[in-house]
């Protein structure tokens, strides 16, 4: 390759080269720019409803469209793996076309599977609804962070992207209520309302998202800059990775070759795919190798990945916690749950501007995984006492929440604004990841914990409905039967359940030791307080 294609190719490079044009610049806060945030905030809003909305309502949704037990999976599952293994595709390509039109594009897939699984009158129009929904979701996640980078200095960017998280913070929050009101009139609603919602959107982007679209490399198509071999090896590899993750100890056991083969060969494809990305035939990687040259970001991303992983861990088993220990019906646990939902957008805000103020991002990511730890450690003294969930759950929160809006900016502080496509977009891959994680990990562990203290329940009956996973729905059902028990069966069901969840908050609490300790691998980066960008607003 000649001197001029090196230049020609590095995004350091032509960064530099085309700084004539894009000299570093003040964020103008004018009507375009809260115009294209408020467009982010609803996009982020209704992409998380969604899932939470959808969480609460599917067992009605399920029942009143035939779904039997394998069918549920897919329903459930489609949209997770639909919007996970698009999103470092997607960022490619926001380099490649610009910000603008890729995020029509999501807004519209998302919009339209929406009224797929609205009107479905089949499973499988269901999961076409669902997986259409997914990538218009994993495209619009990645999108939210890359095009909120283009707006404003990488000082500033914890403080746009906590506000930005406090709209989904806010949907996570009413979602189960929501969920289970329209559940209970007429699920189709869950849906069809995206669909207005999306079309808000839609016009505010149309009417203020006028933005460059980047350098133009001359002598190539568009199209031509896609790294298609490195999305055909990757996307079908966390397919297979994934499905063997959310289908384990469901459909099949844990040691089943349905679910070790698909595992084994996502792996190998994964492992393939980084090396096709740092490979000298690859001339546009996806997913370029310098992402994870320097410390700091490399730190980053495992430190996302961890947060993420705890987050979902806390958010699905709290629940759990109070529908089978304190025997609260599944709405009322959404509500008990609300201190931890409303505390993680709160602090994610907090983060934010605490991170704009003093530039300091290590600090907060201590002070974060310290309160983690905290946290789940209190969560294995939990009692009925209200004070003491609420507290416990914000002091979770706080920690969790900090985490929501400062990593970000870390993981671009070692690399240059020409990368900010590609950071965020593998930023929200591993966050995703780390999410999937978050509910297999944990329930392994649950499961087998369960499994092992079940010779303390009397019943021969009661065993077997909490044998092999199935203590997780049976939660669901406590409320329900709690007054047919005898007090010991009663006392002898909160026994096995507190041991199942305790074991998860300790290692949730071992998880967070380590990435407390993991803060050290980050070096102290100084934020950009100017703005340099090739997509920022045109003027």
């Amino acid at each position: 390759m000649s001197t001029k294609e090196e230049t020609n190719d590095s995004p350091v490079i032509s960064t530099i080269i085309s700084s004539e044009n894009h000299r570093p610049s003040k964020t103008p806060f004018n009507l375009r720019f809260w115009g294209i945030f408020f467009a982010l905030c609803l996009l982020a809003f209704i992409s998380a409803l969604d899932v939470a909305i959808v969480t609460t309502a599917l067992p009605r949704i399920t029942a009143d469209i035939g779904s039997v037990e394998q069918e549920y999976v897919w329903i459930a599952n489609s949209f997770v793996v639909a919007s996970c293994v698009i999103q470092p595709l997607v960022g490619q390509l926001a380099d490649i076309f610009g910000r603008r039109t890729p995020l029509i594009v999501a807004t519209a897939l998302f919009a339209l599977g929406s009224g797929v699984a609205g009107g479905s009158n089949s499973v499988d129009m269901m999961i076409a609804g669902r997986t259409v929904q997914g990538v218009g979701a994993g495209a619009i996640y990645v999108l939210l962070d890359i095009v909120c980078c283009d707006l404003v200095s990488l000082r500033e960017r914890g403080k746009y992207v906590g506000l930005m998280n406090a709209w989904a913070g806010v949907a996570a929050a009413i979602g189960p209520v929501i969920g289970g009101a329209l559940a209970d009139a007429n699920w189709r609603w869950i849906f069809y309302m995206n669909i207005p919602i999306c079309g808000v959107a839609l016009a505010v982007i149309l009417l203020f998202m006028r933005v460059k679209t980047g350098t133009v490399r001359p002598g190539m198509s568009k199209l031509e800059q896609v790294d298609w071999l490195g999305n055909l090896i990757f996307i079908p590899s966390m397919v297979s990775l994934l499905l063997g993750l959310v289908m384990g100890g469901i459909q099949h056991p844990w040691s089943s070759w349905h679910i070790i083969l698909p595992r084994a060969l996502g792996l190998t494809g994964w492992i393939a795919f980084h090396f096709q990305q740092s490979a000298s035939i690859t001339r546009w990687p996806s997913v370029p190798a310098r992402l994870f040259a320097n410390r700091t970001s490399s730190t980053a991303y495992v430190l996302t990945f961890l947060a993420s992983l705890l987050v979902q861990s806390a958010a699905y088993f709290l629940p759990v916690w109070f529908q089978a220990v304190l025997g609260t019906t599944v709405l009322q646990s959404g509500v008990k749950f609300l201190p931890f939902a409303i505390g993680t957008l709160f602090f994610a805000v907090v983060g934010g501007v605490s991170l704009s103020k003093f530039g300091a991002y290590r600090p907060l990511h201590a002070a974060a995984f310290a309160l983690s730890a905290i946290g789940f450690g209190l969560f294995t003294i939990l009692t009925t006492s209200t004070a003491r969930w609420a507290v416990f759950q914000l002091i979770a929160s706080a920690g969790l929440g900090i985490t929501q809006s400062t990593l970000l900016p870390a993981i671009m502080a070692g690399l240059p604004e020409a990368d900010v496509a590609a950071s965020a977009a593998v930023y929200s891959f591993i966050r995703t990841f780390g999410f999937v994680w978050g509910v297999t990990m944990p329930s392994i562990i649950f499961n087998a914990i369960v499994n092992k203290n079940l010779d303390l329940i009397s019943s021969d009956a009661l065993r077997d409905q909490l044998r092999n996973g199935a203590a997780y729905s049976f939660a669901s059902h406590v409320h329900g039967v709690r007054n047919e028990l005898e007090s010991e069966r009663w006392n002898e069901i909160i026994m096995v359940y507190t041991k199942g969840l305790n074991v998860i908050w300790w290692v949730a609490l071992g998880i967070s030791i380590a990435a407390l300790v993991g803060v050290a691998g980050e070096k102290d980066l100084e934020l950009r307080n100017e703005l340099e960008t090739e997509y920022g607003i045109d003027n």
